[in-house]
């Protein structure tokens, strides 16, 4: 058996990698979490741990086969816009702290979760490569975008060194099951998900224009990629895009949820409100021929299954 450390289990990505991994019977599953409640799941075992504090991060990493790194401090698009900077020193300071446990202990594998705030708008669906430092990152994500950057670059230093794997996932919006569906801190799907199923006055409101378009993924073909990795990564540093290799508008994907739940609405658009007026979607061709990955849930099957968990889950009451 391997041990596998899920750093931010109690979050989002991190909570659906934690709950993929404690059902397979070859891996001992070790999950984080800080200031929020441990999971309760008998095959996990949960260690609460301040990551920004350097004991903390050694005292939960050292012993470990496998760490997947899916803690951050986030924000909604309202945070990004208006402090762009409340996210960016604690991010920094507690994967400085991670990656430099990892190298110490001499951890076989270290799997970060990054993102795509990097990445310029596009029309076309982007590879790894174009990625150009030279280019402008978009204002609004200027400091989450180089942090990143950072947190990547330090990976692929560490793992020149010799003694362990590193990944870096550039992955693209994900959506689905424990996603944060308050309005102000989730993004556009979970938003307009809680907007969708929630209204009562028959009207929908989307901030600015709804023309930005983005590459949705829903979060099982996330968790699948990070099972590959660990299974066929020989090379001691990966960088790889995760995506659905498709935009949708905001507008359109407002329109896709609507259709799913079955109800009739009046879509607004609120102008003053803040929105990134970007587009992008990613080329994930490296992850195909590398992994043989390919996303398996389509937007609608993914819009569905959010549908039905949503249902289920917050329209109950249980959080």
């Amino acid at each position: 058996m391997k041990k596998i450390l899920v750093l931010g289990a109690t979050g989002f990505i991190g909570r659906n990698v934690v709950e993929y991994f404690s059902t397979l019977p070859h891996y001992e599953v070790y999950g984080s979490y800080f200031r929020s409640d441990p999971l309760e799941n008998s095959n996990v075992n949960m260690i609460q741990a301040d990551l920004t504090k350097k004991q903390d991060v050694k005292n939960i990493m050292k012993g470990m086969d496998i760490v997947v790194q899916a803690a951050a401090v986030t924000s909604g698009i309202k945070d990004v816009a208006q402090e762009p900077q409340k996210i960016i020193a604690e991010n920094a300071v507690m994967n400085s702290w991670i990656f430099r446990s990892a190298f110490e202990y001499s951890i076989p594998h270290l799997i970060l979760l990054s993102c795509t705030v990097m990445y310029h708008s596009s029309a076309i669906p982007l590879k790894e490569s174009d990625f150009d430092a030279n280019r402008e990152i978009y204002p609004s994500y200027f400091g989450g975008g180089w942090n990143k950057v950072y947190f990547e670059k330090i990976c692929e230093f560490y793992s020149s060194l010799g003694r362990n794997k590193f990944t870096a996932l550039r992955h693209s919006n994900i959506y689905g099951p424990y996603d944060k569906f308050d309005l102000e801190k989730s993004h556009a799907f979970g938003a307009t998900m809680t907007k969708v199923m929630t209204a009562k006055d028959g009207k929908i409101n989307v901030w600015g224009k709804g023309e930005e378009k983005r590459d949705l993924l829903y979060v099982s073909d996330l968790v699948r990629f990070v099972e590959l990795v660990i299974f066929k990564q020989n090379s001691p540093y990966e960088l790889y895009n995760v995506g659905y290799g498709i935009s949708i508008s905001i507008n359109d994907l407002v329109q896709k949820i609507i259709n799913c739940s079955g109800k009739r609405f009046e879509i607004e658009h609120d102008l003053t409100k803040p929105s990134n007026e970007t587009a992008l979607s990613l080329d994930c061709s490296k992850a195909k021929k590398n992994l043989s990955w390919e996303p398996e849930v389509s937007l609608e099957e993914g819009i569905r299954k959010t549908m039905e968990w949503y249902r289920k889950n917050l329209l109950k009451g249980i959080k």
